[in-house]
């Protein structure tokens, strides 16, 4: 990190916090799109860094979607500390979150806190902004009906970036096409809007030293449950003990299998577009239980 950004950051933490000197700026690697840092000092902070081009207002977003789970005294989200930008770049302070054990008791409050995030709801699907999905941006328009919110805002965007890249081929859209016109049996009954991380894989939270969870890196909206539920199946699972816990606080509808599987279309439509055609053999096996 260069001396001027450096210098940036700390005058932005001094506006925050009295006696911020002599800081160490660690870095600690990062995601594909993000540089991460650890600033240590008499308190300890997370930052990251991005091209404020690259992504306009990526950051700005995020700290929206963090503050938005935050205020429905749920589920816990790192405190925001600032987010600004200092010539191209886009920086956002949080706090330094300790890891704690992930215990049987950590996975359990895991489950039944977002139960109780999932119960917040709305009257329509979307977001009064369009956010980001990892590095992908994500539009959120309100719609009344889930099925074509998910159509039209989810799946439809993510097969159209992908045959302009020439990652589907014709075939593969008239069979997604064929998958749009059994949604509402999936779908079925209608569920209410509720609040959703919108990208809850097994990276996206943390374990803290009082066996609490914590959600990062949020892509939030009012969309349906099954989303937030069938994307922590993607990369591996969580633990057994978090979905009985969920299940006892907010019991699955009788078709999530298959809602898990349908959902699961447009996170593996983000990385066949973001990290190509390995992907494609899931999304194909998908479309064949269904088409």
């Amino acid at each position: 990190m260069h001396q001027q950004l450096q210098t940036a950051i700390q005058q932005k933490l001094s506006e925050h916090f009295s006696a911020i000197d002599r800081l160490q700026i660690q870095s600690i690697g990062g995601g594909s799109i993000n540089k991460t840092y650890r600033i240590k000092g008499e308190k300890n902070f997370f930052c990251k860094l991005n091209s404020a081009t690259k992504f306009p207002l990526l950051f700005l977003k995020e700290q929206n979607g963090l503050e938005l789970i935050k205020k429905q005294n749920c589920i816990k989200t790192p405190v925001v500390i600032d987010c600004f930008e200092h010539e191209e770049e886009q920086i956002l302070l949080l706090e330094w979150i300790n890891e704690g054990e992930r215990t049987e008791a950590f996975w359990k409050n895991f489950g039944e806190q977002l139960a109780a995030l999932h119960r917040v709801s709305n009257d329509t699907y979307g977001l009064t902004e369009d956010n980001y999905m990892g590095s992908v941006p994500q539009q959120n328009y309100l719609h009344q009906d889930w099925i074509n919110f998910f159509i039209h805002q989810r799946l439809q965007p993510m097969i159209n970036r992908c045959a302009a890249n020439s990652l589907l081929t014709s075939d593969h859209q008239r069979q997604l096409e064929k998958l749009f016109i059994h949604l509402p049996n999936i779908f079925e009954p209608v569920e209410k809007p509720c609040l959703i991380h919108g990208d809850l894989w097994s990276g996206n939270f943390m374990c803290d030293q009082k066996n609490q969870p914590v959600l990062i890196d949020p892509a939030v909206y009012y969309g349906h449950r099954s989303m937030d539920l069938a994307m922590t199946t993607l990369f591996g699972g969580f633990s057994q003990s978090f979905y009985d816990a969920y299940h006892y606080h907010f019991p699955f509808p009788k078709s999530y299998k298959e809602q898990w599987q349908v959902c699961n279309l447009y996170p593996l439509l983000i990385h066949l577009y973001l990290f190509g055609g390995s992907y494609l053999p899931q999304i194909e096996r998908t479309l064949t239980n269904f088409t």
